[in-house]
């Protein structure tokens, strides 16, 4: 009986001291401030940067950077953890990292990417000292609205039938709130405008919605106004127009807008512009005492062939007040606005650069003129400074910018410095595709639109589409590999400071509405027609991604009417009215319970980010901190199935039953908030999963 005892002992103490198998799954770090604090230092700070594995599992962890090669101390235990802890000193310069552990004869190294058994530079994480991006911007919940389409609140405003003419065809005013925009629909107007959008404030924020971003507002003759025509002043059409022409509209075959009479009255009268930019002042100011935020649109690297610096259509010529354009005469002002290519064709030169050689869209040569580089640095100062005192800053086409690729760097590290100064709170964000590294690294941009690390790969994830609805992937249909290799490569472009306030849309007008994107049709408006872009559509994937979109790092941007079932292809269908009255009613409801969620639960905003479990059309993640986690779930197959997903990569206890509540379901017909408990054994939830369907849970250590 003895002797068995003493081989009873020698077992256990032989399973006691076994090491277990090497945990790589368990290996964790990234740029939140759970793993480093403070999580934006600036130039001389102490860093505390840690590392974890699973408990009893490693020789060693080494931080590494360049030289630099620093044992990190083991600190603490905790659900079946092991945290190592390093103190570093930034200076100025970017400060690069990885991660060597070792265990046994083993030696591996741990990056953006994760693991990895060789060191790959490009793979580093990131420290930029001194990169501070605001507070507030962080998990913000953004609406983006397109405003001639949202609400018409002023009819005295709106342009009329033939005020003027625009790419050789007349203004029209539209008068069926509910029609289709038309293929070549620039030039017709809805009438929506700022007192549309100041009457709908309530609604804007009952939706939970933070910032308002606008696309521009600024004098412009088309519907879209990326040709803006006067920086300094928004365009009396969406502001006030207090003195007015009654007559001077083009009639018949005449398409010269130097006779448009009306339309020059009330774009060049300095009454009207202040007026307007009065009332931009008052909305500003009902939306910050609203406790919400407002950023607007800046398009820098071009203007419109109306601007009062080109004038080419002669506008401003006879007008008071108003330098001659560049256009009009080779004495102008702005003639080094504009780069011209023959000297000798003035008066109205027409041989300009045009963007893509768009005539309707001269570049501005801001190597020609330090005086248009400067101006364009006051006007970015000049509306986030009183009275406007608007939050930030979209640009439009950033990277195009300038002639060269480094005259665009300097110019935005100028705008950046001047910008900051008028307002040190103020978000500047850019419209980007590809890599926006060169631009992220603290003196530039605060972040992007968030195609590459959100928009497209969610899009081919859930519906097989590309952004536009020109293509149709079955590969990428349900492809959760894809989906993570895709998120993994370009969010590591978007290091924490970026990517936690980076623009995360469904849809906005420069491609389709998601919801018609769940319809699998390719198509645009010019050929499918617009009922095409309404048929077959499932507003259960539309709900999957929506839930996506509020829990994922970033700040979910929602484009108007997308709240209320809006479908259309992409531009110019993108840009439908917003349906008051054929709202659909269900998915605004799902929207308000999915902000108010995003809103709820911080680790939303700031929590690191773990993939625990994918197959085809399955997906499962955290948004995680050491005391929390929030749990999302997809089935996007068309059938109910049962899942088994490990939570203890997220930090959940695999030593005994741990206790989630379920705080939304979605499945293919409906969607609830009532709480349910769910119970993870081992660190395993087991969960039938609703077809079509979304499950978002909560935990909470006990001891936190």
């Amino acid at each position: 009986m003895e002797h068995e005892k003493k081989d009873i002992r020698r077992k256990m103490q032989y399973i006691l001291n076994m090491r277990p198998v090497f945990n790589k799954e368990a290996l964790f770090s990234d740029g939140t401030e759970y793993y480093r604090s403070p999580s934006e230092p600036k130039a001389g700070d102490t860093v505390t940067i840690k590392f974890r594995t699973q408990r009893n599992n490693v020789d060693s962890v080494y931080l590494v950077s360049g030289n630099l090669r620093k044992q990190m101390e083991y600190s603490e235990t905790e659900s079946g953890f092991d945290y190592y802890t390093v103190q570093i000193t930034v200076g100025e310069d970017i400060f690069r990292y990885y991660f060597e552990i070792r265990y046994g004869s083993v030696t591996c190294y741990y990056n953006n990417l994760g693991v990895s058994m060789e060191r790959e530079e490009r793979l580093d994480f990131e420290i930029y000292p001194g990169f501070d991006t605001p507070k507030w911007a962080k998990g913000a919940v953004m609406y983006q609205i397109y405003v001639d389409r949202f609400l018409n609140g002023d009819p005295t405003n709106d342009v009329v039938t033939g005020e003027y003419a625009y790419i050789g065809e007349l203004s029209s005013q539209v008068e069926n709130w509910s029609k289709i925009p038309a293929v070549m629909g620039v030039r017709e107007f809805y009438g929506g405008d700022l007192q549309g959008i100041m009457n709908k404030l309530d609604y804007i924020q009952d939706l939970g919605v933070e910032v308002i971003y606008l696309n521009p507002i600024f004098v412009s003759p088309s519907n879209h106004k990326y040709d803006c025509q006067d920086y300094d002043y928004v365009d009396p059409h969406y502001g006030r127009i207090v003195e007015d022409c009654e007559e001077g509209v083009l009639c018949g075959d005449d398409r010269d807008n130097s006779h448009a009479w009306k339309y020059i009255k009330r774009v060049t009268n300095k009454k009207n512009l202040e007026a307007s930019n009065e009332l931009f002042a008052k909305l500003t100011a009902e939306i910050h005492r609203r406790g919400m935020k407002i950023i607007l649109d800046g398009v820098f690297n071009h203007c419109g062939s109306f601007n009062k610096w080109m004038d080419r259509e002669r506008i401003y010529e006879k007008q008071e007040g108003y330098p001659k354009g560049a256009y009009v005469s080779a004495d102008s002002h702005y003639r080094n606005f504009f780069s011209f290519n023959d000297p000798d064709k003035w008066p109205y030169n027409p041989t300009y650069d045009g963007w893509w050689a768009h005539d309707t869209l001269p570049k501005l040569n801001y190597e020609g003129s330090r005086e248009l580089y400067d101006y364009i640095l006051h006007v970015g100062q000049k509306w986030v400074s009183a009275p406007y005192n608007v939050d930030g800053w979209r640009l439009d086409v950033a990277a195009d910018l300038g002639h060269s690729n480094e005259f665009n760097h300097q110019f935005w590290k100028d705008f950046r410095k001047a910008v900051k100064e008028a307002n040190p709170n103020a978000i500047i964000l850019a419209e980007h595709y590809g890599n926006p590294e060169g631009w992220l690294k603290g003196d530039e941009w605060d972040t992007v639109m968030n195609y590459d690390a959100f928009m497209e790969p969610l899009t081919w994830f859930l519906t097989g589409m590309e952004k536009h609805s020109d293509e149709y992937r079955e590969d990428l249909y349900g492809n959760s590999d894809a989906f993570i290799g895709a998120m993994k490569t370009h969010m590591r472009a978007l290091h924490m400071s970026a990517l936690q306030i980076a623009m995360n849309e469904l849809s906005n007008h420069d491609h389709s509405r998601f919801l018609t994107r769940t319809n699998h049709r390719v198509g645009r408006i010019s050929y499918a027609g617009a009922e095409a872009a309404s048929e077959g559509v499932n507003t259960a994937v539309m709900r999957e991604a929506v839930a996506i979109q509020m829990t994922w790092p970033g700040a979910p941007t929602v484009y108007y009417g997308d709240e209320a079932g809006l479908c259309g292809f992409t531009d110019p269908d993108n840009r439908r009215s917003y349906p008051w009255g054929r709202e659909d009613y269900q998915m605004i409801d799902f929207h308000k319970a999915m902000i108010r969620i995003h809103r709820k639960y911080e680790i939303l905003k700031t929590g690191s980010l773990a993939f625990l479990w994918n197959d085809y059309q399955g997906l499962a993640y955290a948004r995680f901190s050491r005391e929390e986690q929030i749990i999302v779930i997809i089935n996007n197959r068309q059938e109910d199935r049962e899942v088994e997903i490990p939570l203890w990569q997220a930090g959940i206890s695999r030593l005994g039953d741990v206790k989630l509540q379920r705080i939304m379901v979605s499945d293919k017909d409906n969607f609830t908030e009532q709480e349910e408990e769910f119970v993870a054994s081992a660190g395993i939830l087991r969960v039938l999963m609703p077809g079509t369907g979304v499950m978002v849970l909560w935990h909470k250590n006990q001891n936190c």
